[in-house]
């Protein structure tokens, strides 16, 4: 969900427990608002698919 208000462009957003879950789609969010997302997991499967996610956006991970 993208709300046009809310912009991070040039910003970057560190996002813990991000494989999954509530942390996965804040991850995902923070993204489509224009933020770079550093994110963490204990599963490297899991933030390859979220960083896949999130380069979709444009933005890096």
């Amino acid at each position: 969900m993208f709300l046009p208000s809310f912009q991070l462009t040039n910003k970057i957003a560190f996002v813990t427990g991000a494989g999954r879950g509530i942390g996965r789609a804040l991850a995902i969010g923070l993204a489509e608002a224009g933020a770079d997302v550093m994110i963490v997991s204990r599963t490297a499967s899991n933030l390859e698919e979220v960083a896949g996610g999130i380069n979709k956006t444009g933005r890096k991970a």
